[in-house]
C-alpha cells in the first residue's frame, strides 16, 4: 500500500527537508542523521543489519534467561508507520517499516518471542484516539498507555485502570520536536501526560544529577540511570530493567508520554538506563525478573554493541557534552 495523497499548499513547508507536513497538519519526520524516510524504500533497512538484529534478539533472550529473567524487545513505531494514511504527498511503502521487516526476520528465531508488536495494536487504534502529538515523533497518553497494556499483557500482568484518573488536568501550547524545524512553527493544544504515582526515584547517576542541578534536565540523554522503588501494596513485585531511550525516558514529561513512569507505577521497582546496549554485569549484578530493550523504530539502523558498561557511557557522553 503506498500513501500519496497530496499535501495541502497552505500548510508550513521545511527547508531542510527532514520533516514532510500530512494531512490535518500532522508532522512526519522524514530525513535527519537516520534517513527515516529512505528506511522504508529499497533496499532500505539492510539485510545485514536485520542478521545482527537477528542475532542481538536471540543472544539477549538466552542470557537474560541465565539469570532467570525474561526478555522483552519493544520498538517504539515511527508515525510513518503507524499513521501512513495521513501523509499527503509523499509516496512510499509502509510495509517495509523497519519494525515489520524485523518481525519477519526473526522468525523461526529464538527471539522472535521476545518482540512485542506495537504496530499491529496502534494501526489498529490510531483514529479511535490520537496515539501521537501531532507536532512531535512522540506519543501522547493514550498511545502510551496503549503501549503500557501491550507489554503488560505479554507478561500477564492486569494494568492500573486508575491512572488516567490519576493524571494532572491542564492544557496548553505546544509545539513539539518536529514543529521546532518548521516556518513558521505549528502550534497545538495538548494535555498534560503527567499522573500521580506512588512510585519514587530512589537513585539517579552523576549523569543525571549534573544536569538536574544545572537546571537542564533534558540533556540528560544517553548514559542516564535512574531506579524507581514502588511501595504501594498492590504493585507488581517484579523487578523490571529498561534500556530505552525517550520513549521510555528516566522522568515523565508533560506534552507527551513515556513508558518509565507506566511501568515504575504497577511494579516494585523498574530501573531505566538510557542505552541501546545491554550491561550484562549490571544485569548480573541487579537480577531482575524482566529486562527490556525498548528502541524508536529509525535507530534500528544503527544495531548496538553488544556490551556496554552505564557507567562508561555515561562518562563518555559527560566528554562530549563537556566539549561542545
Amino acid at each position: 500500500m503506498l500513501a500519496t495523497r497530496q499535501q495541502d499548499a497552505a500548510t508550513p513547508s521545511s527547508s531542510a527537508a527532514e520533516v514532510h507536513v500530512g494531512r490535518d497538519g500532522w508532522l512526519f519526520l522524514t530525513g535527519g542523521r537516520n534517513r527515516v524516510l529512505d528506511q522504508f524504500g529499497r533496499p532500505g533497512f539492510s539485510r545485514r543489519t536485520l542478521w545482527r538484529w537477528r542475532s542481538h534478539l536471540a543472544e539477549r533472550v538466552r542470557r537474560s534467561a541465565r539469570f532467570g529473567a525474561a526478555y522483552l524487545h519493544v520498538v517504539a513505531p515511527e508515525k510513518l508507520t503507524i499513521y501512513h494514511d495521513a501523509v499527503d504527498g509523499l509516496a512510499f511503502d509502509p510495509e517495509r517499516a523497519p519494525a515489520l521487516r524485523l518481525r519477519r526476520w526473526l522468525r523461526g528465531s529464538a527471539g522472535a518471542k521476545a518482540l512485542v508488536d506495537l504496530v499491529g495494536p496502534m494501526r489498529a487504534a490510531r483514529w479511535e484516539v490520537p496515539l501521537y502529538r501531532r507536532t512531535d515523533t512522540h506519543w501522547t497518553f493514550a498511545g502510551c498507555d496503549l503501549a503500557y497494556r501491550t507489554i503488560l499483557a505479554r507478561l500477564d500482568v492486569a494494568p492500573r485502570d486508575d491512572i488516567a484518573a490519576r493524571r494532572l488536568q491542564e492544557t496548553f501550547s505546544y509545539s513539539g520536536d518536529l514543529a521546532t524545524k518548521l516556518t513558521p512553527m505549528p502550534v497545538e493544544t495538548v494535555e498534560n501526560c503527567r499522573f500521580e504515582s506512588a512510585a519514587r526515584r530512589i537513585h539517579a547517576n552523576g549523569l543525571l544529577s549534573h544536569f538536574e542541578a544545572a537546571g537542564r534536565p533534558m540533556d540528560a540523554h544517553i548514559g542516564a540511570h535512574a531506579v524507581f522503588r514502588n511501595d504501594d501494596p498492590e504493585a507488581d513485585p517484579r523487578r523490571i530493567v529498561i534500556f530505552g531511550d525517550s520513549y521510555a525516558q528516566h522522568s515523565a514529561m508533560s506534552p507527551v508520554a513515556t513508558l518509565t513512569p507506566f511501568l515504575a507505577d504497577r511494579f516494585r521497582e523498574v530501573h531505566f538506563l538510557w542505552s541501546t546496549s545491554m550491561d550484562w554485569d549490571y544485569l548480573a549484578e541487579v537480577r531482575p525478573d524482566v529486562v527490556i530493550g525498548e528502541i524508536a523504530e529509525r535507530f534500528m539502523i544503527d544495531a548496538p554493541a553488544r556490551n556496554m558498561r552505564i557507567g562508561a557511557l555515561a562518562d563518555l557522553a559527560m566528554a562530549r557534552k563537556a566539549s561542545v
